[in-house]
């Protein structure tokens, strides 16, 4: 890891490093004309080490060189503080350095106003930020790579608390970030940083470890490149070939993943530069022909590169003294890309050519699509880091064309990645040849084809159990968004339509547009689609929408066998030609407001009220003398009414009845769960109702639970015949 030890540059010597490597001619003079306003902006101003704060934009903008960035870069790395902390205005940059460079500050003053270390959702937005920023202008995150890096470098004048925070963060946020950019340099320096800070003992016996045997592991890396080069010299490939040091943090993470010290092979490591891809092939095979390769550990990156453009070959073999290590081999410009990534590109030479950056940075255009509508902040995170910062896997369609996919995709996120219709409807999949589940993993080097039914109907809700890329989780939840649009607007009039109905209503004249119109509008709903979508929601129940009479105070009413008279006000139950009769409702068929009803007298016991379509109602009616006509009075009392819910058994069923009666307070008398051999469930309860409207609104919504398929209105003569179903 780098640390500060040599004298700091002044703008003059910046200038002149950057013109060994622009062209011949090219202006360097705003790199001076910045060093000299930061150092008279800043002067007085100290870092908590001490030191004068212009060290911390002069190592900026000297890391940013080091990356052979352009002009307009290292001038904003330099100014990057002053208008955050200093009386310098936006405008006065502009003036002095151009649009472009004001720009640059400023998108960078305001990622550094950026707080990562908040609530899920913060930082969701956070993240947002910073993608735009990126898309806007990808030098930004450039600027704030090299100002985090150099923070981390001196993080030890903080107190612990801010260090161990602030690490957090980089290995969180910005090192991820400096890989998916393909910055190499930057992410192996973050991540051995924020790693010493964390778990500085399990850094300091990992330092102890590689540094135990450093000299024979250094003397062995130079037997093996004196015979490597020799062999590449008689084979007629020029080449450059040297050694090269793991980060510490790396090793780290292959040991977390279960590896023991001795088996992590690319401890040691040989880096071959060619200068044509033809040649990174011809060495691969003189290497071949030395040494023994081991299974599976030979990597073309070339063929297939990986999203941060990052191309290699590498290769595992158990060179001399029976000792396996890594090989990379690569081109020059594989190299600078290697080591310097998305800043490889930024060149004067592609100035003129924005569509070839565009190009290299598609998968953050790709991110911002998919993320653009995703409302969740937990969704949001955990789909960023699958798409932005995970492994990925490399498959190819059946015409050779390489895919790349975050690890662990499936065969619909290959489906969903080559175009929405052909995941919309997919029906099968094959990999290499083989027919394959949909839900499979698809492995590196996979062959994949996917079989398309035009007619089918569409992604299954399943799919969002498995499906890894968030591209394709976004589709999938639009198409079923759509389709159950109209089916919610179906079931939302159908709902209005049967209370309706059941209030003695002609639904043709009270469910008119304007009068739909005229009733949502007193809930805040714009349109009738919109009032019938909370119908079929259950947010907001028919009753309310459809004109009644005004209530009146409930009657105390009692069952049969535990009734009693009302205690005032209007009548339950109207019975003809009787002032304040004794009322009771028969368990048999438990009728509720709205039921078609009739009367039976009672000797000693007053009227018994039952459904008219009740089984012992119809064997009533021979006695005709003892019938009562009756119909229900303006206020209705709560009526305990028995359902039972009939699915398919599974954990949450019970509690997902409960959520239902109490998302439209309805009290539960009782309920009780059991299970059938057959793998059915019945979940039976007592629900107190007020009228039919609120039966049916509860009955729709219990419907409408997962795995539910049917809801029953249970009467005392379904429970007898269950019952001798169940004895016999």
């Amino acid at each position: 890891m780098a640390e500060e030890t040599e004298a700091m540059p002044d703008g003059r010597e910046l200038a002149r490093r950057m013109r060994a490597y622009l062209p011949e001619g090219f202006d360097v003079s705003p790199v001076e004309r910045a060093y000299d306003l930061a150092e008279r902006a800043h002067a007085g101003q100290l870092r908590l080490s001490g030191e004068p704060y212009l060290v911390h934009p002069v190592a900026v903008a000297e890391i940013l060189v080091g990356l052979q960035l352009d002009v307009e870069s290292v001038t904003a790395a330099l100014l990057h503080d002053v208008v955050e902390d200093t009386p310098v205005t936006l405008a006065e940059l502009e003036a002095a350095f151009g649009a472009e460079v004001a720009a640059l500050v400023d998108g960078v003053t305001k990622l550094s106003q950026i707080k990562f270390r908040s609530t899920e959702e913060e930082q969701a937005g956070n993240l947002r930020k910073m993608l735009l920023a990126m898309a806007r202008d990808i030098r930004v995150i450039l600027i704030k790579l090299a100002d985090r890096l150099h923070n981390m470098r001196t993080l030890r004048y903080l107190p612990p608390s801010r260090q161990r925070a602030i690490a957090h963060e980089t290995l969180e946020i910005f090192a991820p970030l400096a890989h998916r950019l393909g910055i190499s340099q930057i992410k192996s320096e973050l991540e051995d940083l924020a790693f010493r800070t964390l778990e500085p003992e399990v850094y300091a016996w990992l330092k102890e470890r590689v540094a135990d045997r450093r000299q024979e592991r250094e003397a062995y890396l130079a037997e093996a490149v004196a015979l490597l080069k020799a062999e590449l010299a008689r084979a007629g490939v020029e080449a450059e070939v040297d050694g090269r040091r793991k980060n510490f943090y790396s090793i780290y993470t292959k040991m977390q993943r279960g590896k023991e010290f001795e088996e992590i092979y690319d401890l040691l490591a040989v880096r071959v530069l060619v200068h044509t891809v033809r040649e990174c092939y011809g060495a691969l095979g003189v290497v071949h022909s030395m040494w023994r390769p081991l299974p599976g550990r030979v990597k073309d990156y070339i063929a297939m590169p990986k999203p941060n453009l990052y191309q290699s070959l590498h290769t595992t073999v158990v060179g001399p003294h029976g000792r396996p290590f890594e090989i990379q081999i690569r081109t020059w410009e594989m190299h600078r890309t290697a080591e310097y990534g998305i800043a490889a590109h930024w060149l004067y030479k592609e100035r003129a050519r924005p569509e070839a950056l565009d190009e290299k940075l598609a998968w953050l255009r790709q991110v911002l699509d998919w993320q653009h509508d995703m409302k969740d902040a937990r969704e949001f995170m955990e789909s960023l880091r699958v798409d932005l910062f995970s492994d990925q896997v490399f498959v190819f369609t059946p015409k050779g064309a390489v895919i790349d996919l975050p690890a662990g995709s499936t065969p619909v996120d290959f489906a969903y990645r080559i175009h929405t219709d052909i995941g919309h409807h997919a029906v099968g999949a094959k990999a290499n040849g083989r027919i394959v589940p949909l839900n499979s993993r698809l492995q590196n080097g996979d062959i994949v084809e996917i079989m398309v039914n035009p007619k089918s109907a569409g992604p299954s809700p399943d799919w969002l159990e498995f499906v890894r890329t968030s591209g394709a989780r976004g589709k999938i939840r639009q198409f079923l968004r759509n389709q159950n649009r109209a089916q919610k607007l179906e079931e939302g009039r159908a709902a209005l339509e049967r209370e309706a109905r059941r209030l003695g209503l002609e639904p043709g004249r009270v469910l008119t547009p304007e009068a739909l119109l005229a009733a949502g509008r007193r809930f805040r709903f714009e349109s009738v689609e919109e009032l019938l979508l909370a119908v079929a929601a259950g947010g907001i129940s028919p009753g309310q929408l459809l004109p009644r009479p005004e209530p009146a105070p409930p009657p105390e009413v009692g069952r049969e066998g535990r009734g009693s008279r009302p205690s005032g006000g209007a009548a339950a139950v109207r019975v003809d030609g009787v002032d304040n009769p004794l009322v009771r409702f028969a368990r048999c068929c438990q009728p509720v407001p709205g039921d078609e009803i009739v009367g039976y007298v009672t000797r000693g016991r007053g009227v018994t009220i039952h459904r008219r379509d009740c089984a012992n109602a119809v064997a009533l009616r021979s006695d005709q003398a003892r019938l009562m006509p009756v119909t229900w009075g303006a206020q209705a009392p709560g009526l305990p009414v028995e359902l039972a819910v009939l699915g398919t058994d599974r954990p949450g069923l019970l509690a997902g009845v409960a959520q239902a009666c109490s998302d439209l307070r309805i009290n539960i008398y009782s309920a009780q769960a059991h299970s059938e051999p057959d793998g059915r469930a019945v979940v039976e309860l007592v629900v107190e109702v007020r009228h039919l409207g609120e039966l049916s609104r509860l009955e729709d919504r219990l419907e409408r639970l997962p795995d539910v398929y049917s809801v029953v209105r249970r009467t005392r003569r379904d429970r007898r015949r269950n019952g001798q179903r169940a004895r016999s």
